[in-house]
């Protein structure tokens, strides 16, 4: 084959510091933008960036050009650099360490668009912290719980 092809859906999540809820409505449409806007910069093109008080979702294609824990490192690097510029009560503003990286069918991108779109309404119901180990189940990852939260 004389070209290399690559298309490959991820859907990503990971939360604030213990989930200390930074992410407020004076600045979640700004920071979802700022996060759409680094994952296109990395040829990681976003389909949807969203999340709710205390963490983020980000739907996008892995670029074939890096790594996910390069993506991962940029992001959060990135846009907590740029959080703390946002006054005084981001200024303390830090992600937490881990993440989940989850692939994603490309038949099932609406139903995770639909997803993201949904993190308030969702969470009336869930915790971040259900719902990431729902995932982590989901997808058969092993863990222990007593490193998932810092």
């Amino acid at each position: 084959m004389s070209q290399s092809l690559s298309e490959v859906y991820v859907h990503i999540t990971f939360g604030t510091k213990k989930r200390y809820p930074f992410i407020d409505e004076n600045i979640k449409k700004e920071l979802w933008a700022y996060i759409g806007g680094l994952c296109k910069a990395l040829e990681c093109n976003p389909v949807r960036v969203g999340g709710y008080y205390d963490h983020v979702h980000i739907c996008c294609i892995l670029s074939k050009k890096i790594t996910q824990i390069k993506l991962l490192e940029e992001i959060k690097k990135e846009s907590s650099r740029w959080i703390k510029t946002k006054g005084k009560r981001y200024e303390k503003f830090y992600w937490q360490d881990g993440y989940g990286i989850f692939s994603v069918n490309p038949s099932e991108i609406d139903r995770v668009v639909k997803y993201i779109d949904n993190q308030y309404d969702h969470h009336k119901k869930r915790t971040f912290q259900d719902e990431f180990v729902k995932f982590l189940n989901k997808y058969g990852v092993k863990y222990d719980e007593r490193y998932l939260w810092d």
